[in-house]
C-alpha cells in the first residue's frame, strides 16, 4: 500500500488503523485508499486544512468496512490542538436518528405504540382535541411549535441560556395552538425529539443517556459516543465549536444547554460509520428496526414526504441515499449512506461556515462510481414575455405571514432563494429541485402558486405590495402580549416607520409587505383587526412557528 506523505498534525489514515486496533472496529479494514484518493479527499477539505482555523473530520466505510478517516483544521485554537480523526464533535440533528431508534426499540419491546397518543407518556402536552401521536413526534408532522423558535422570538434563542428539558416541557405546556392538525403537514420541529427523549426515559425508567448507551452505543462498539446532557461535563478530545465571520474573525460558538435528543450527540466519524453499518448487519434491533426506521411518513392527504424516523430517504445523483444533516451552535455535521453502493460517509465540523452536507456529497462522489448521465433534452417550452410578466409579483405563504417576490428580469422570471424559473409549461416552472405551479382564478388571472420541494408543498396567495404612510401606521401602535411566549412587545411609529421594542433594549424596524403585513428581524408580522376594523392583536410567524398570537392591550387616555 502506498500512501503519500502526510502532515503529522493530521495523523490521517495510519492513526485511524491504530484506533481500530483498540477493539472497537466495525470490521477488519478494507484495503486502504491510494495516495490519489487521499489527495482527492484532501482537496475537498483544503479550505479547512489550517493551523489557524477550525475544520472538519471525515470518515468513509466501504463494503461494510472502515476505509478512510481524515482530519483538518484545529480542535482548540486557544491551546493549539489540531483536529484528529477520533476528535469528538457534536453531530447536531444527525442525533435524531438515534433518538428515533431508541423509541423504536421500545416499540419492539411492546412498551410503546407509534400510534399511541403522545399525551399518554407526556401529559404536559396540551389536549388539542385531535390525535397527536408518537409517530407524529418522530416525523415532524405533529404540528407542535419548535420551542427554540418561540424563545428566539422572545429574545433568548437556543444556546443563549442553559435550557433543560424542564424548560421544554414548560414552553410546550403553554402553547394553545398547533402549526397545523397533526399529520396534515410537515414542519421541522426539535420539540418532537426533545419530547421523544423524555418519553424514552419515562418508559424505560432510565435516563435517556443510559438507555441509549446500553441499547445502542455499547452493542455497536460506539465507545466514543455520549450525549451533551450536561454541557459542563469535561469530554476528552472534544473539539471546540467556532463561528468564522466573513472578515475571517473567529469566535467561540458552543451549545451551552442541556437539551438533547433533538441534537447533542457527542461522537466521532468512526462511531457514526459503526452506526451506519448496523443498517447492513442489523446487530441492534434486527432487520425489523432498520426497515421500520426507513419508512417515510404519509400525510393525511395521501402525500408521501422524504422524512422517515430521524432520516431523510431520497437520492443523490440518481443513487438512493439515506442521510441527515446537523447544525448546533458552531458545529456542522452530515451522515449519509448509499445502500446500493455499500458506501457510507460521515462529516463532522467544528466550524460554523463549513457546509457539511456539500462536503459529504463531494466525498461521496469520489466513491460512488457515478457515470455521467446522458444529457436531458430541453423540453423547449417557450412562454411569451407577457405570460412571464403576469406572474411577477408578491406572494404570501398561506401558512404564515412570510412573502416571496417573483420578478421579471433579463428576460426571465426569478424567485428569491431559488434562482431562475425555467418554464415547463405555461403554468409550471422549475428552479433547481423545486417546482412551481400557478393557480388562476375563474377569469384566468394568477391568484397564487404552489411550490413543491423535498416532498413538501407550500401554497402562496398573490398579494398587493403595501406602502403605508405614517398616519396609516399610527393605529397599529400599542402594547401586545402573548401568554404563550410570556412576552410583551411595544409597537411605535418612529420617523414614518413601524418599530417593535423588546425588553431590555432590542429595537426591531419593520418593513411593510402587504396590507397590515410586515417583515423584520422578529419574523413575519401581521396585525389583526376586529369586525369594526380596529386593531385587536398581532400574529408573528417564523419558519417553525406559524401563527403566534399577541393580544393588544386596551388603549387608555389620549393618543
Amino acid at each position: 500500500m502506498v500512501i503519500a506523505p502526510i502532515a503529522p498534525r493530521r495523523l490521517a489514515f495510519l492513526a485511524f488503523i491504530s484506533l481500530l486496533a483498540q477493539g472497537n472496529a466495525i470490521a477488519q479494514p478494507a484495503a486502504g485508499p491510494t495516495a490519489a484518493v487521499i489527495a482527492e479527499v484532501d482537496k475537498v477539505f483544503a479550505r479547512w486544512d489550517s493551523t489557524s482555523l477550525p475544520g472538519c473530520t471525515v470518515g468513509v466505510s466501504r463494503d461494510g468496512r472502515p476505509f478512510l478517516a481524515r482530519a483538518y483544521g484545529m480542535a482548540d485554537l486557544e491551546h493549539g490542538v489540531a483536529n484528529r480523526p477520533d476528535s469528538v464533535i457534536e453531530a447536531g440533528s444527525v442525533s435524531k436518528q438515534f433518538t428515533a431508534a431508541a423509541v423504536l426499540l421500545l416499540v419492539q419491546q411492546g412498551k410503546v405504540a407509534l400510534d399511541d397518543p403522545a399525551r399518554k407518556y407526556i401529559p404536559e402536552i396540551p389536549d388539542y382535541g385531535t390525535p397527536l401521536t408518537v409517530r407524529h413526534l418522530l416525523t415532524h408532522t405533529s404540528g407542535l411549535r419548535d420551542w427554540g423558535s418561540i424563545e428566539a422570538i422572545v429574545g433568548w434563542p437556543r444556546t443563549s441560556r442553559a435550557y433543560t428539558h424542564a424548560h421544554v416541557l414548560d414552553i410546550v405546556s403553554r402553547q394553545r395552538s398547533l402549526n397545523f392538525p397533526p399529520g396534515s403537514a410537515y414542519s421541522y420541529s426539535n420539540t418532537g425529539y426533545n419530547l421523544a427523549a423524555i418519553l424514552v426515559s419515562r418508559v424505560s425508567g432510565k435516563s435517556f443517556a443510559d438507555f441509549t448507551r446500553e441499547m445502542l452505543f455499547e452493542p455497536l462498539g460506539m465507545t466514543r459516543t455520549s450525549w451533551r446532557d450536561d454541557f459542563t461535563r469535561v469530554v476528552p478530545d472534544r473539539s471546540i465549536a467556532y463561528d468564522v465571520g466573513a472578515s475571517g474573525a473567529v469566535s467561540m460558538d458552543m451549545p451551552f444547554e442541556n437539551v438533547h435528543g433533538n441534537g447533542g450527540l457527542l461522537t466521532t466519524v468512526s462511531d457514526l460509520l459503526r452506526w451506519n453499518e448496523n443498517a447492513v448487519h442489523a446487530k441492534v434491533g434486527g432487520r425489523g428496526l432498520v426497515d421500520l426506521q426507513r419508512e417515510t411518513m404519509r400525510l393525511t392527504n395521501g402525500e408521501k414526504i422524504e422524512y422517515a424516523f430521524g432520516l431523510r430517504i431520497s437520492s443523490w445523483r440518481g443513487v438512493p441515499e439515506v442521510a441527515h444533516s446537523g447544525s448546533t451552535a458552531g458545529y456542522r455535521a452530515w451522515l449519509g449512506q448509499y445502500p446500493t453502493k455499500q458506501i457510507s460517509v460521515a462529516v463532522l465540523c467544528n466550524a460554523a461556515n463549513a457546509p457539511a452536507t456539500g462536503l459529504g456529497h463531494q466525498v461521496a462522489d469520489l466513491f460512488l462510481d457515478l457515470k455521467n448521465p446522458a444529457p436531458v433534452a430541453d423540453p423547449g417550452v417557450t412562454v411569451a414575455e407577457s405570460g412571464l410578466r403576469e406572474v411577477a409579483g408578491l406572494y404570501r405563504d398561506r401558512r404564515r405571514n412570510d412573502v416571496v417576490a417573483v420578478e421579471f428580469k433579463d428576460g426571465a422570471l426569478r424567485i428569491e432563494g431559488a434562482g431562475v424559473l425555467r418554464p415547463v409549461s405555461k403554468d409550471a416552472f422549475q428552479a433547481g429541485g423545486a417546482r412551481l405551479d400557478l393557480e388562476r382564478d375563474a377569469g384566468g388571472s394568477v391568484r397564487g402558486m404552489r411550490v413543491a420541494s423535498g416532498g413538501e408543498v407550500i401554497a402562496f396567495d398573490r398579494v398587493q405590495p403595501a406602502s403605508p404612510t405614517a398616519a396609516e401606521l399610527a393605529p397599529l401602535a400599542g402594547e401586545y402580549t402573548s401568554d404563550e411566549a410570556e412576552l410583551t412587545l411595544r409597537v411605535t411609529v418612529e420617523d414614518g416607520r413601524l418599530v417593535i421594542h423588546r425588553r431590555p433594549d432590542t429595537r426591531i424596524v419593520l418593513s411593510p409587505t402587504f396590507a397590515d403585513g410586515f417583515a423584520g428581524e422578529l419574523g413575519g408580522v401581521l396585525f389583526l383587526r376586529g369586525p369594526k376594523g380596529l386593531v385587536t392583536g398581532m400574529s408573528v410567524s417564523v419558519d417553525r412557528v406559524w401563527d403566534l398570537r399577541f393580544t393588544r392591550a386596551p388603549i387608555t387616555g389620549k393618543r
